[in-house]
């Protein structure tokens, strides 16, 4: 069986987690205090971050390549379209969320209110807060400009690139930070990609010390 170490609430585990899910392959999760750079853990990814997957007697990081991997090695069901334009998009989104959400959004508002607390290193500061709280609605606005011309993130069927996203959104959703009434079409579509059975797992996930909101779990919320 597969191993994935990981972090309950990071986006980037969430997303090989969704991957992992919707192929069915079966994996064992692993919670990885990646901060505290154990021995072991260094030595399964010398850069000490998570996720972690072992695999076909394989360790592989880095969630974008892990996710690539799965998709060339599992291909079926498929999350990256046929066509070299389609997979170009799928990509870019894929990098817009794990890149410049994570920046903007991601790491100002989970990171501070989450992992500083987690990771003894402190209180949240409140310019990466409100700086954080300001960026989702841009985020937000943009998904809404992408659905309105698309039935799913990157075109007509979803794809990674509705994974990726997911993976931030239902992170930042455990803390309440998304406000889903800014956009009908956006909450419309997380509530279609939040009831698919690959994201069950991530939505049992608890966190000591904070408890999810009571929508979270709600399939209708």
């Amino acid at each position: 069986m597969a191993k994935l170490y990981h972090v309950p609430l990071s986006p980037f585990c969430r997303k090989v987690r969704l991957s992992l899910a919707e192929k069915k392959i079966e994996c064992e999760l692993v919670e990885e205090r990646y901060w505290e750079q154990e021995p072991d853990f260094l030595r399964r990814n010398p850069a000490a971050k998570v996720p972690v997957l072992r695999i076909d007697g394989k360790t592989m990081a880095e969630s974008a390549a892990i996710c690539e991997w799965l998709e060339e090695k599992y291909p079926e069901p498929s999350l990256m379209p046929k066509s070299a334009d389609a997979r170009y998009e799928v990509r870019r989104l894929v990098a817009w969320f794990d890149d410049k959400f994570h920046h903007e959004v991601t790491s100002k508002l989970l990171y501070e209110r989450v992992n500083k607390k987690v990771q003894g290193q402190g209180f949240p500061d409140s310019k990466n807060v409100k700086a954080g709280a300001k960026a989702i609605k841009y985020h937000l606005d943009y998904m809404t400009w992408l659905l309105d011309h698309r039935r799913w993130l990157a075109g007509d069927v979803m794809t990674l690139a509705d994974f990726a996203a997911a993976a931030h959104l239902s992170s930042l959703d455990y803390i309440s930070d998304v406000d889903w009434n800014r956009s009908a079409v956006v909450k419309d579509w997380y509530a279609k990609i939040k009831s698919r059975p690959a994201f069950r797992r991530i939505l049992a996930d608890q966190v000591p010390g904070f408890p999810p909101p009571r929508h979270y779990n709600d399939l209708d919320f």
